[in-house]
């Protein structure tokens, strides 16, 4: 009979914006979901009822966005406020987690409102994303988030890809000794994932692969998109991939 492995698995966090994609997160074999709105825009907060209806639909760990607007980290008191009040709600139902990410106005992260937030959080596990990719000093920055114990750390390696970041990555997951766990994200899927975790190291992935699915309107009027840019059409929407999900996966079970 074959022995169990003593390594400790991959986890597999899938980044969502809908009910559906969190489901299709959790059956595609997921460890996690991060929970975000408007991921054309690089994912702000998600509504309470977002928060509250994705918690009832699935059971795997659940981490929601912080963050109240697009554009940068470098944020005001009101929007501090707003911050404190959303991980308030996140905790009163049942999030597992927050992910959060603030700088200073010359690039360096700012640890002392972190601190603020983390305080804020309680016992929910603490995620700082890719703000820490428009640092000004990747390895200074990592010594400051060291210094606040916060528990992960997303990022694409200061690069457009997490492929592309891979160096700067595996610099990080040295640096840190098992004090704080280097989450690789951006263009992660399975034709890459494997080549990225075995650069680098890293025990966690973060990915968002998804699909057009059509919309069941039957009437379609013609007309300007909504949104300038817009990447889908009115009448589509973009969803987790369960079968990428689940290759991935499988891919790094098999490790």
């Amino acid at each position: 009979m074959a022995r169990a492995s003593s390594k400790q698995p991959y986890q597999l966090e899938i980044c969502v914006d809908s009910v559906a994609s969190a489901v299709a997160a959790e059956q595609g074999g997921a460890q996690r979901v991060e929970l975000c709105d408007y991921l054309a825009g690089g994912g702000t907060t998600p509504s309470a009822g977002m928060i509250s209806l994705v918690r009832e639909s699935i059971s795997i760990p659940l981490h929601v966005l912080i963050r109240p607007r697009r554009g940068d980290f470098q944020y005001s008191n009101a929007e501090l406020e707003i911050m404190k009040r959303d991980i308030q709600v996140c905790r009163d139902l049942g999030a597992d987690g927050i992910v959060i990410g603030l700088l200073t106005k010359n690039g360096n992260i700012d640890v002392a409102r972190t601190q603020e937030l983390i305080e804020c959080a309680g016992t929910l596990s603490v995620t700082f994303h890719r703000a820490f990719d428009l640092t000004r000093n990747p390895f200074e920055a990592l010594d400051q988030l060291l210094t606040l114990n916060i528990d992960r750390l997303l990022t694409s390696g200061q690069q457009e890809t997490a492929l592309q970041g891979v160096p700067l990555i595996k610099q990080l997951q040295e640096r840190t000794a098992g004090k704080l766990i280097i989450m690789p994200g951006s263009g992660i899927h399975p034709e890459n994932v494997l080549g990225i975790v075995s650069q680098t190291g890293v025990r966690e992935v973060h990915a968002s692969v998804r699909r057009r699915v059509e919309g069941e309107m039957l009437f379609r009027k013609d007309y300007p998109p909504m949104l300038s840019h817009n990447p889908v059409s009115e009448f589509e929407q973009l969803v987790a991939d369960v079968n990428q999900i689940r290759k991935m996966r499988q891919l790094l079970d098999d490790l």
